[in-house]
């Protein structure tokens, strides 16, 4: 195993996800097709690919994107209109994580660990 590469995003509007992963990340995506748009993100690829049906909230993997000030963070994927999933908590040390579901019903996660460094 090398790492991980991608996590995707399946989504029932491509046109409405791309604005608001583009907003939410604070990013504008690098490949845009109909059956895929990518976007880098710190080194690592999100990816939304269509469905045509809308998903479940599933916590069977979820998927923590790192950042700096995970009140900040939070706060700014609930005013792009993710709702709450677990608001920010202490998981011990000074790792804080939380968890958002986006309009597709994908669980969005961000971690602050101070102490992880990418390689």
């Amino acid at each position: 195993m090398l790492g991980l590469r991608t996590c995707i995003y399946k989504v029932t509007d491509l046109a409405k996800a791309k604005d608001w992963f583009a907003s939410a990340f604070n990013t504008k995506p690098y490949f845009d097709e109909p059956f895929y748009v990518g976007f880098e993100v710190g080194g690592y690829e999100l990816g939304l690919q269509p469905t045509e049906h809308s998903n479940p909230v599933s916590e069977n993997v979820l998927t923590y994107w790192g950042v700096d000030d995970i009140e900040k963070a939070y706060a700014h994927l609930l005013s792009c209109g993710a709702v709450e999933h677990e608001s920010p908590r202490n998981v011990g040390g000074e790792i804080r994580v939380a968890t958002v579901v986006d309009p597709w019903n994908n669980v969005i996660g961000i971690i602050y660990n101070p102490s992880f460094k990418v390689s």
